[in-house]
């Protein structure tokens, strides 16, 4: 009876994931006439298509480096021979589980859910600012179900990996920096967390929170842009300085 129940749960909450994702604005009027948390369906399944793809990636490249094969980055003719030296020999020494599976695991579920609080905990002040009337709990519910898109993102990338045998090397529009400057890195740090995917994110925003915050659409506009721009730059930097430091660089955005 007990497992009846969890499997009907489950299917309830898919259901409900698709149908907000064909039709926000309804998932936004259930969500402005419900105050408690309805973060978690949308984070785990954020949780799992993340999961599978660090776990594909993980096997791809275990795969490739069992024959010798070492993905290299798209701006590989720019590096000097001691930073290629230095690549492949970090590339050998980091084919181990924890390396291609457990680390990306827990630093993207990390950089999920805390950004998830962070850009819930920053549109809400926003929101207020502004004039909106939500609560924290609703600015999380937003924030949590304006990440859905993401979850199709995950599943295109699975489909791409599965058909070309190999992990993205350029992820959003990162492929059309070269170079390895620091304005480089920090631009191709931004790029790659720039796509289709998050501009429809923030269309989700503006609407949730002009439905649910009842606050005017130029105003939720407004806090939603200027927010993820502020998210935006900060990951760029962040990703720029790990890139610089350690030589890779970091390919989860926050939601």
């Amino acid at each position: 009876m007990e497992r009846t129940y969890i499997f009907t749960r489950i299917w309830s909450d898919i259901k409900r994931i698709f149908s907000f994702l064909i039709h926000p604005r309804a998932g936004w009027q259930s969500l402005a006439d419900q105050r408690n948390a309805a973060w978690l369906p949308p984070l785990l399944a954020l949780s799992l298509t993340l999961l599978l793809v660090v776990l594909l990636g993980g096997l791809l490249r275990a795969r490739a480096a069992a024959v010798g094969e070492v993905a290299l980055p798209p701006d590989w003719e720019w590096w000097t021979s001691d930073m290629q030296n230095n690549y492949m020999q970090a590339a050998q020494a980091t084919q181990g589980p924890v390396f291609l599976y457990i680390i990306p695991a827990v630093t993207g579920l990390a950089g999920l859910w805390l950004g998830w609080g962070i850009l819930g905990a920053l549109l809400h002040l926003a929101s207020t600012l502004l004039g909106g009337r939500g609560s924290m709990v609703s600015a999380l519910n937003i924030v949590a179900w304006a990440g859905l898109p993401f979850v199709v993102r995950d599943l295109l990338r699975l489909v791409y990996i599965l058909a070309a045998g190999h992990p993205i090397a350029s992820v959003g529009l990162s492929g059309f920096v070269t170079g390895l400057d620091g304005g480089s890195l920090f631009l191709a740090s931004l790029l790659e967390r720039t796509d289709l995917f998050l501009a429809w994110q923030a269309v989700l925003l503006i609407l949730g929170f002009s439905l649910v915050d009842s606050l005017p659409r130029p105003k939720a506009a407004l806090a939603v842009l200027v927010v993820l721009l502020a998210s935006l730059l900060a990951q760029a930097g962040l990703g720029a300085l790990l890139s610089s430091l350690g030589g890779m660089m970091v390919t989860r955005p926050f939601i």
